[in-house]
């Protein structure tokens, strides 16, 4: 992005809302933490200031997102300056939380298609990471639309790659997990991969980022359908779960960046519910976990709307049910 993106919490606070059933334990699987220009700083005091909102979140994960990146070196261990960077803030969020939640793992950055030398540069992102590496996202999105805020930079056909293949296999072999966020024409490739790679737990974020913005503007309901389907599919896949969230990114196409007011709970309810109804439906609450994304889905809505929403959404599933989406697959997927 090349202009500066103005802080959206006076925004949001034209919105507020009380924190619906606020005793439930929530760990939220994935938020991002940088100090980049052009999108603002996101740091442990920010993440603070957003889940200090009435929401009882206990612990987080940390999501890469090429943030402080070491500048020179071996391109390949690069981003081991992230792994240093979110080793430092979660130590910092567990020596001086007071209640607030900790970040209690990390998923880093590594190009998995490295062959012989992935090895060795997964094993020292276990050492830097002080116990707290999960797993690797190297992430399929692909598509060239000029509308994109944040556009994918893999390069096409990555899922089938040989190469990338058995790096993803590799991080089963060790015991870790891959996580990825593509685009919705990629979702039949990310199931051929999942079905190649059944001995890796493989997290798909997003939803598979249904775009709504561009050529695909005026394509919403099409695209639902065959989501849909596409959805069913990779839910067939016993080795994959569903992160569900980051459907607030202005890529998606809601409109919600820029309005006048942001929106309420009711509003994401009504406007995103059948993806997550539908979503759970395919892969069960044992096999998703709601995430806020943050704070790039800060940009549409704010925290605690959106886990009122969350909610909301599911406010007559069980009490098992609930506490899978709510904490309890996010502990088991990345072992808290």
């Amino acid at each position: 992005m090349s202009n500066e993106i103005a802080d959206p919490t006076a925004w949001h606070n034209l919105v507020k809302e009380e924190a619906i059933d606020p005793h439930r334990a929530i760990v939220d699987p994935h938020h991002h933490l940088w100090r980049r220009i052009g999108f603002g700083p996101y740091l442990l005091e920010d993440l603070w200031l957003d889940t200090d909102t009435g929401h009882n979140v206990v612990k987080t994960v940390f999501m890469e997102c090429a943030a402080e990146y070491l500048e020179d070196g071996p391109k390949e261990r690069r981003s081991l300056g992230e792994v240093d960077f979110v080793v430092e803030q979660a130590e910092a969020s567990k020596a001086g939380g007071q209640g607030q939640p900790e970040i209690a793992a990390l998923v880093s950055h590594a190009d998995l298609r490295l062959g012989d030398a992935l090895g060795e540069v997964l094993a020292a992102h276990v050492e830097r990471s002080r116990g707290l590496f999960r797993g690797i996202r190297h992430a399929g999105a692909a598509d060239d639309e000029p509308a994109l805020m944040i556009p994918g930079r893999s390069p096409a056909g990555l899922y089938d790659d040989p190469e990338f293949r058995l790096g993803v296999s590799l991080l089963g072999r060790l015991g870790h997990s891959y996580d990825t966020w593509h685009y919705h024409h990629q979702n039949s490739d990310f199931a051929k991969l999942a079905r190649a790679v059944p001995d890796t737990q493989l997290v798909l974020d997003h939803f598979g980022t249904p775009l709504g913005v561009g050529r695909y503007a005026d394509k919403r309901e099409e695209i639902f359908q065959q989501w849909k389907k596409d959805v069913a599919e990779i839910a067939e896949c016993p080795n994959v779960v569903a992160k569900l969230g980051g459907l607030a990114m202005p890529d998606n196409g809601f409109g919600w960046m820029g309005r006048e007011l942001p929106p309420t709970s009711d509003e994401f309810v009504a406007t995103q519910s059948r993806y997550y109804l539908h979503m759970i439906e395919c892969f069960t609450p044992e096999r998703c976990m709601f995430e806020s994304n943050f704070p790039v889905d800060k940009l549409s809505i704010s925290y605690p709307v959106l886990w009122n929403g969350l909610k909301k959404i599911v406010q007559d599933f069980s009490e098992d049910e609930k506490n899978a989406l709510f904490h309890g697959t996010a502990t088991r997927v990345y072992r808290l």
